[in-house]
């Protein structure tokens, strides 16, 4: 009978793979190697704690922008009332907040009021729509060509610094008491800046810029739509700011001088408020009109910054 000489210390250990075939993970259970139930949790958890950084940035940025407008209208109040304290002027001339906020919760409160809002701001998007169809033609058409250049590049400017309400006597000879009157001194308001914008972007574009574009091929209004347009946009962006600020101080001053037959606006109430001595109402009115001007700045803003980040410029 044959005796087995194979050694037991020469045996394979009872984990070895038989031959041909893959080794197999035998770590035991309890041993902490995380399985693909862990991997999911953990995924999860991280997922959760990435949700919230990003909720507590969301309102730390909003906080960020809110903040400095609450203490600016905090510290206008109180000037406001340390003014009407002095005693400079009697409270029925200069009222002070306590007895004008309300008077403004009782208008905002109305229909009559929202309807004279609605007309100011039908009347104020078509005027500044004309102005940047104006502006853009013109600025387009001034920065192309030198001799358009020469000729009213002072014109535009002499035009945007002149006062809006210079104008009014001639539109209300050339227009009668109507829409058209005040269209046409909203234009002549804001339109030199839009074009005055777009001329200073287009004459700061990158001159390494225009010559590229001509090598890959572009002219003429192609080369003007795909490279010069996206070069000056910031610039072009800051004269259309500005020429909202010009068309919405025009239009006021157009409502407070061309009273168009039963139409309510608000630069009607504002004088109605003013004729009948009505100090509350009439600055409870200002505040209204300050309020949408800021209310446009802050959208502004928001395009400002959408271009400042896609130009990698905001930190």
């Amino acid at each position: 009978m044959a005796h087995d000489t194979t050694s037991r210390h020469d045996a394979p250990p009872p984990d070895a793979p038989e031959p041909g075939k893959a080794p197999v993970d035998t770590v035991p259970a309890g041993t902490g190697a995380p399985d693909g139930r862990l991997n999911r949790e953990l995924a999860g958890l991280d997922a959760l704690e990435l949700g919230g950084g990003t909720r507590g940035r969301t309102l730390e940025r909003a906080w960020s922008a809110v903040w400095p407008i609450i203490t600016a209208v905090l510290i206008g109040l109180f000037a406001w009332q340390v003014v009407v304290w002095s005693g400079w002027k009697p409270s029925y001339v200069l009222p002070g907040p306590k007895d004008t906020l309300p008077v403004l919760w009782d208008h905002v409160t109305t229909s009559s009021f929202w309807s004279a809002v609605g007309l100011t701001m039908q009347r104020a998007l078509i005027g500044y729509a004309v102005s940047v169809a104006f502006g853009v033609v013109i600025g387009a058409l001034v920065s192309q060509f030198r001799v358009l250049r020469r000729a009213f590049g002072s014109l535009i400017t002499g035009l945007q610094t002149m006062p809006s309400i210079a104008w009014f006597p001639l539109a209300i000879m050339l227009f009668k008491l109507s829409e058209s009157a005040i269209l046409f001194v909203v234009v002549l308001g804001a339109a030199p800046s839009i074009a005055n914008g777009l001329i200073a972007g287009v004459d700061y574009t990158p001159p390494i810029l225009l010559r590229a574009g001509k090598v890959m091929g572009l002219r003429g209004p192609n080369l003007y739509r795909h490279l010069i347009m996206p070069a000056s946009l910031p610039s072009f962006v800051a004269g259309l700011k500005q020429g909202w600020a010009f068309a919405w101080r025009s239009l006021m001053a157009g409502e407070l001088l061309v009273i168009i037959g039963s139409t309510t606006s608000l630069g009607v109430l504002l004088a109605q408020a003013r004729e009948f001595n009505d100090a509350p109402g009439m600055i409870s009115y200002m505040i209204v009109i300050l309020i949408i001007g800021i209310v446009i700045d802050q959208l502004f803003g928001v395009v400002d910054r959408a271009i400042r980040s896609r130009w990698g410029l905001d930190d």
